[in-house]
């Protein structure tokens, strides 16, 4: 695969930049947030959004779907939602007699799963094979989900009433985790400016093509082998920690180069540095990591890990015959 030439990388990040800017005139929050959720995008990577209620996961979602023009649903999980609410299933013509498919929501380019962990671990595996292969099975028959397919997903924290906690499985299938907390008082202020009339409208900045497009480019961005070497340094260090039961796996580190490589595309580098790694371990890896019992107790448990991994992990560059 050729490298991604410079003017390219610098239109790419023009269009980008707009994109942030326009969601950013709904959602008044963190801008690491923003960027984590592009980079996502980018790298062609589901996106986990962790909160309480009310601080605008589903309005950040919601920005996001509306300034990428393309085909979105939203599916409001709750306890009795079953499996074929969100794939779809035949349905029989009474008048014909034959069974026709009802899609469900789930055949479109972006996908809204709003309050995901209220629906029981059944439900939520119905995601796996989509989020995973790009496809659902239906009663033995394989469908092709739209390109470019991304699922947004909204999680409150596991200890309010009414919510589980989704199978590791899936988790594992989220490319990044992205915490929303409350916003400082001045952005709260000017939330309350903001929305106090009439809510902004986000207006389109591209369609799916020029996305596919965009994440065509940031797979292109050049990878030396020093930081592919980096990248497994992070993720071996979480193997061997003593309060992790189960370490970032291989698909994590996967994960990393991707959306670190989609981050410096966003930065209008056709290359990949050490700070673009580091930038994005925090997303894609703390959720990963399945920690021990002694350790699970501790909210922030997965993140200080991580962090440690950052400090401790040091990047050495190769020397290179001339």
């Amino acid at each position: 695969m050729s490298a991604a030439p410079a003017t390219e990388i610098s239109a790419a990040k023009e269009r980008i930049e707009q994109l942030r800017q326009e969601v950013a005139r709904t959602y008044i929050g963190s801008s690491r947030a923003l960027e984590w959720i592009l980079a996502a995008l980018l790298a062609k990577g589901h996106v986990l959004l962790e909160g309480v209620p009310g601080v605008a996961k589903t309005t950040l979602v919601k920005a996001f779907a509306a300034a990428v023009a393309c085909s979105a649903r939203r599916i409001q999980f709750t306890p009795d939602l079953l499996p074929a609410d969100i794939t779809g299933t035949y349905v029989l013509s009474p008048k014909e007699g034959t069974f026709t498919l009802r899609p469900g929501p789930i055949f479109a380019n972006v996908v809204l799963a709003d309050e995901i962990n209220r629906a029981p671990a059944k439900t939520q595996s119905a995601l796996l094979e989509a989020m995973q292969e790009r496809q659902v099975t239906i009663e033995g028959d394989r469908f092709e989900l739209p390109s470019p397919f991304l699922v947004l997903a909204t999680q409150n924290p596991i200890d309010l009433e009414g919510t589980y906690p989704l199978p590791e499985a899936q988790i594992d299938r989220f490319l990044v985790r992205v915490p929303i907390g409350y916003p400082t008082p001045r952005e709260e202020a000017q939330m309350l400016k903001t929305f106090g009339v009439e809510a902004p409208k986000v207006r389109p900045i591209f369609g799916a093509a020029e996305l596919v497009t965009l994440q065509e480019l940031a797979a292109r961005i050049h990878v030396e082998d020093d930081l592919f070497d980096y990248a497994v340094g992070l993720t071996t260090y979480t193997r061997t920690h003593n309060r992790v039961a189960l370490g970032a796996s291989p698909r994590a580190t996967l994960a990393l180069v991707s959306a670190a490589k989609a981050w410096a595309l966003m930065q209008g580098r056709p290359f990949l540095v050490p700070d673009d790694v580091r930038a994005m371990a925090p997303a894609v890896l703390a959720h990963r990591l399945v920690l021990t019992a002694e350790a699970e107790g501790d909210p922030k448990a997965r993140d200080q890990i991580v962090e440690e991994a950052l400090n401790r992990v040091g990047y050495r560059r190769g020397v290179r015959a001339v």
